[in-house]
């Protein structure tokens, strides 16, 4: 078979004899993943002469985590194709979107999702196999891959349009595996568990591929379960874990219903690995500091996206600071800008702006997009964050946390972490509304926790007490009616706004 020029499967070739995967179904070595993937490609080859490569047609894959994922994945990037990871309980119209858009060519489905890729695959005209089917080809020789070549297309959310297909490069997936082993400090002697959905960059890039360049063991389970996650931690074989602030808070959920036996066992497996990481959306101090009271981590947070992988991260070794994302990534480029494009001053705050080989190479077919999202070589992230002693906070999206009121700019996820140190306070969601005289009136959703009740005028004298206190100069009003009880007290859950005066 031979490698192709891709660095991920050419690394496999040294941990053959290694476990490389662990699913619901079994246990499989490197040696078994580059044996499928080769399967794969041969048969999406099929007919093609003198190694001829698909020449970066896409192949859309509906499969669950696990094994044959990654083999679809490998046998793609092989085949000289571009990988389309379709996400899972997805709408079928919303899986045409993708699969159009792409002009994928293909679409491969497991067993578990075969009648959704089927009814998929006849409503955009393509051809459809099963993954099963596929490993009936023999394995063969390979087409020589270059490492600019287009590699994967991920979709990106499309909060304000249709979601965006971003286009990385063999290169540019190397870059961003690289950065993380050096900054994690990866080795063939770790253990992960992946429970986070293989469409985004952070259970593709940070767990999968990092893991399987390192030769280390990925456990992948077809969903994130809490009491399932938990029991793999108690076998005290795992050495990492990866995932999103709401994982943890059900994580924690899970530990707080065991009984006191179960969790003084639990919290003993987990303080015995070596990092544990949070990400994809802000960390609450308040989910950061209970986390730490059961397991004895401090959940390392970083900062990345799609479009570039990770770029931030706080240290591996050294003080992480609650809050922050930490300092640039090795061979990752961050800036601050202004509106007009230049540096802002010291401690002010700014546009992220990155640049480095992580960085994506195009939206899929928007050239007006990607133009626009660049500026002078460095990519406009559309987040605004704060330098603090070298260390990187993030304010929130700019057009969208960043509120603007009274000629100030608030930070909507600043706000809500003061809210939450409310002990009254289960969470609380804040946004922007238009107002002719503000600007902006910032709108405040609160959820009591349960049992919970509050005199909103507690509430607002609290509100502005802390909010003063956190520099965030606020009165809060009502601005409707309010659930309330027998007792006239406000209930769960409460809705009031915080405007400014």
């Amino acid at each position: 078979m031979g490698d192709n020029g891709l660095p991920l499967i050419s690394r496999a070739e040294h941990f053959r004899a290694r476990t490389a995967i662990v699913d619901c179904e079994g246990a499989y070595s490197y040696d078994d993943l580059l044996g499928a993937s080769s399967r794969i490609a041969a048969a999406l080859l099929a007919g093609r002469q003198n190694l001829e490569d698909l020449k970066e047609e896409r192949v859309a894959f509906l499969v669950a985590p696990g094994f044959p994922w990654v083999a679809v994945q490998w046998g793609i990037w092989r085949a000289g194709g571009i990988a389309v990871p379709l996400p899972l309980n997805t709408p079928v119209a919303e899986l045409e979107y993708y699969v159009n858009d792409t002009q994928a060519s293909t679409l491969i489905h497991d067993s578990s999702n075969e009648s959704i890729a089927a009814a998929v695959s006849a409503a955009c005209g393509i051809h459809a196999y099963a993954y099963r089917d596929m490993l009936s080809r023999a394995p063969g020789k390979h087409p020589e891959i270059a490492s600019h070549r287009r590699a994967m297309i991920l979709y990106t959310s499309g909060t304000t349009s249709r979601p965006k297909g971003v286009v990385t490069t063999h290169a540019n997936i190397t870059a961003q595996i690289e950065s993380l082993i050096k900054a994690w400090e990866w080795s063939a002697d770790d253990r992960i568990v992946l429970c986070l959905p293989l469409h985004h960059v952070h259970g593709i890039i940070n767990v999968v591929s990092c893991a399987l360049w390192s030769g280390a063991v990925c456990e992948m389970l077809p969903r994130f379960d809490a009491n399932a996650v938990w029991e793999l931690i108690a076998g005290e074989r795992l050495t990492l874990f990866m995932a999103v602030p709401t994982i943890y808070v059900k994580l924690i959920a899970a530990w707080e219903a065991a009984s006191p036996e179960r969790r003084a066992a639990l919290s003993k497996a987990a303080a015995n690995l070596r990092l544990m990481v949070s990400g994809s959306a802000a960390l609450p101090v308040s989910t950061l500091e209970r986390w730490k009271e059961i397991t004895g981590h401090t959940l390392l947070e970083r900062y990345g996206m799609t479009e570039i992988g990770m770029a931030i991260s706080n240290l591996y070794r050294g003080t992480r600071v609650p809050g922050s994302v930490g300092r640039p990534l090795p061979g990752v480029e961050v800036r601050l800008t202004d509106e007009s494009g230049q540096d802002v001053r010291a401690g002010a705050p700014g546009e992220i702006e990155v640049r480095g080989p992580n960085v994506f190479l195009e939206y899929w077919r928007k050239p007006e997009a990607t133009r626009e999202a660049f500026r002078d070589g460095w990519f406009r992230t559309g987040d605004t964050a704060i330098v603090e002693n070298g260390v990187y906070r993030i304010l929130g999206r700019t057009n969208i946390d960043i509120l603007k009121t009274g000629g100030h700019k608030v930070s909507a996820l600043e706000i809500e972490e003061t809210l939450r140190e409310h002990t009254a306070i289960a969470e609380c969601a804040v946004v922007g509304v238009p107002d002719a005289e503000w600007g902006e009136r910032v709108a405040v959703a609160v959820v009591l926790c349960d049992g919970n009740v509050i005199e909103l005028e507690e509430l607002r004298a609290w509100c502005k007490q802390r909010l003063a206190a956190h520099k965030v100069p606020t009165r809060l009003l009502v601005l409707e009616a309010l659930p309330r009880n027998a007792m006239g007290k406000v209930t769960k859950p409460a809705v009031v706004k915080l405007f400014r005066h």
